[in-house]
């Protein structure tokens, strides 16, 4: 029946996630899934809001949770957006800060989301490429833009570019917007947020889905000036007046609220990352630097999607992308160490078998 859709429709190429396949003892490390549990304290706020309160709608402007992540940043409220997942905040970043007569520019390998929503919201674009060994390179983006975005880390290959760099990006590039992705960052990085104070025309977004445990509640977040902040307003607004429910609200708040539980696990993702690495090297693997909570790696002898359907029999779901440039390459999530261990094993049979 597409002769009843909107035009935009036709064009459009949507995002395609993670899958999400119902196998039994899976060990799924497709997605960049947290292995380890919520915050109890997020856990027993959400089950606290699960209540007669529910046929009442949740707080509009989200005052309770601008108010402690503005805490936790030592920020004010009206430097912060919150939205339902990271990628709402940044559907609202690209129609709000993004859309001009210039085109954008992002990395040539990076979030698949960003050139859908280009499609979606007709934007144009430019992509970078990305050095050889996948770092991107600061002097590339020093040209006329419509405003720049890309992960940091990125993703997927897991490189980190240093706060450094990011501020002389920011101190080249004052007429347009810089937004930073920071879906990754609390597994190795420094945040940009300690930047938005000095630059205006800076806007960081996070999620809870990766470093809090919490992708199933679908919260997200921007940082920055008030005025890059009323601009997402307004835009969200327009679109939804209650993007995040009682339950995501509370879980939310009482997730900041506990920072030693989110550093212990963060530490734990890390400490595993180590370790895998090394034991992937050993068996001769490539893999690229990562502060994240994945790594992009690839094998000299042996072709990226047999690997993949291999791994796939023992049960163990890793991501291929086909896309030029990294469809020798598998994106690894670090798993707890119990499934890191499995992975191990599993390729380790498979390079004896071929």
């Amino acid at each position: 029946m597409s002769q009843y859709w909107s035009k935009v429709v036709h064009a459009l190429t949507p995002y395609v996630p993670g899958e999400q396949p119902k196998i039994n003892n899976l060990i799924k490390l497709n997605t960049n899934e947290n292995p380890y549990p919520p915050s109890p304290l997020a856990l027993a706020a959400i089950r606290e809001a699960v209540s007669e309160d529910l046929r009442l709608y949740p707080d509009p402007n989200a005052d309770q949770l601008k108010q402690t992540i503005a805490a936790y940043y030592q920020l004010s409220p009206q430097q912060v957006f919150v939205g339902n997942s990271s990628d709402e905040v940044l559907a609202h970043v690209f129609l709000a800060l993004l859309k001009h007569e210039q085109p954008i520019l992002f990395p040539d390998i990076t979030y698949s989301f960003y050139p859908v929503y280009c499609g979606l919201y007709q934007i144009a674009y430019q992509t970078i490429r990305l050095q050889d060994d996948f770092s991107l390179h600061i002097a590339d983006y020093q040209r006329p833009n419509g405003g720049i975005i890309f992960p940091n880390p990125n993703a997927p290959t897991g490189r980190l570019l240093a706060l450094a760099e990011i501020e002389n990006l920011l101190c080249a590039n004052r007429d347009s917007v810089v937004v930073i992705d920071e879906a990754y960052v609390d597994f190795g990085g420094t945040s940009a947020i300690a930047l938005v104070d000095q630059f205006p025309n800076l806007l960081v977004v996070q999620t809870l889905s990766k470093s809090r445990s919490l992708a199933g509640l679908r919260v997200g977040l921007a940082i920055g000036h008030p005025d890059l902040i009323a601009a997402l307003e307004r835009v969200k607004n327009s679109f939804n007046s209650y993007p995040l429910d009682r339950l995501a609200l509370a879980g939310a708040v009482a997730a900041f609220k506990d920072d030693a539980y989110f550093k212990q696990t963060c530490a734990a993702v890390i400490a595993s990352r180590t370790e895998l690495v090394a034991q992937l090297e050993q068996l001769g693997f490539e893999v690229l630097p990562s502060s994240a909570n994945f790594v992009l790696i690839r094998h000299p002898a042996h072709d990226a999607k047999q690997i993949q359907d291999y791994l796939r029999s023992k049960s163990i779901i890793v991501r291929h992308f086909t896309q030029a440039r990294i469809d020798q390459h598998l994106r690894v999530t670090i798993g707890n160490d119990a499934q890191c261990a499995s992975l191990i094993v599993a390729l380790r049979d498979f390079l004896q078998g071929h």
